[in-house]
């Protein structure tokens, strides 16, 4: 049977500008190339999970408009359930302006609009499929009363928590004692902890007193310098598959959709992460969040390749 992923989090509309350079503040750079997506965190782990093997549903806010159809037609057309998925009639659908520069490095401005207005209640709401999953997938796109109230309900029915800490704020103790595994990048790792995290030895003393304030496992992702991994008695850097990128937009997103899909199937937590890397390392050779996320075959082909 496929494993069941419920991701509780955001949905939005990429709009990316591909540019010879960031531009400064104040600065207009030309020779731009205009692509857009379907994003956000959220909805990007969904799809990301989805095309990894899982049965996917989404709990998320969209708005009555456009961008929302389009995102809902998505949705659907990779496998993913959207009973849970409100279609908002007083707010936008969340959208992010992106520039994306020649190494693949971006900017990004999100207006989050629908978004902003995910409850507790739509959250309480997909209770039964809490029940039904074997792993929930949150972040912080959305407002922190539903995200706790989703670890909340994983906790009540016995569902382990990835809680993917993007973008990074104040965690109450009262959300981390119920999330099971907590994959910071870098910067959220530094946000999170006072601790500068530039490579693995500095991710390592991060995790570790992520791990103090009670998070059973803590993975940080650190782009091309791979992953630092810390549960209590293993404390491993996990390196990632050399590639050259195009466009890093999505892959965290893409690297926590398919570890959570890895993980429900069974998988031991360091091939889970390996398995999660290659398909992020997939991801940044694509342009655009969901579009560069990977289908199944793709990540055993890849690996195999790499073994």
């Amino acid at each position: 049977m496929r494993p069941r992923i419920l991701v509780v989090g955001s949905s939005n509309t990429d709009l990316i500008v591909r540019v010879p350079r960031i531009p400064a503040p104040g600065e207009t750079v030309l020779g731009g190339e205009f692509v857009s997506a379907g994003g956000g965190k959220g909805a990007n782990q969904a799809v990301s999970a989805a095309r990894a093997g899982a049965e996917v549903t989404l709990v998320a806010r969209v708005g009555d408009d456009t961008f929302g159809q389009m995102a809902l037609e998505g949705f659907r057309k990779d496998g993913i359930a959207v009973d849970y998925v409100v279609t908002d009639r007083q707010q936008r659908s969340g959208v992010a302006l992106i520039l994306v520069g020649p190494a693949g490095q971006n900017t990004i401005a999100v207006a989050p609009g629908a978004n902003s207005r995910l409850s507790a209640a739509d959250v309480q709401r997909a209770s039964e499929a809490f029940g039904a999953a074997q792993m929930v997938l949150v972040q912080l796109e959305v407002p922190l009363s539903a995200v706790q109230r989703a670890v909340e309900l994983a906790a009540f029915h016995h569902v382990p928590v990835i809680l993917n800490p993007a973008p990074a704020q104040p965690l109450p103790g009262e959300l981390l004692r119920h999330v099971s595994i907590l994959t910071p990048n870098a910067r959220e790792a530094t946000a999170l902890t006072g601790i500068e995290v530039t490579n693995p030895e500095s991710a390592a003393r991060a995790a570790a007193r992520l791990r103090q304030r009670g998070v059973p496992t803590v993975i940080v992702t650190l782009g091309e310098q791979g992953a630092h991994v810390e549960v209590s008695r293993l404390h491993v850097h996990v390196p990632a598959f050399p590639v050259e990128p195009v466009d890093t937009t999505a892959a965290g997103d893409v690297f926590n959709g398919v570890l959570a899909v890895a993980l429900a199937e069974g998988k031991p937590l360091l091939e889970a992460v390996r398995f999660a890397s290659a398909a992020a390392a997939i991801s940044v050779t694509r342009w655009g969040a969901q579009p560069s996320a990977p289908t199944r075959a793709e990540i055993e082909q890849f690996l195999k390749q790499h073994s």
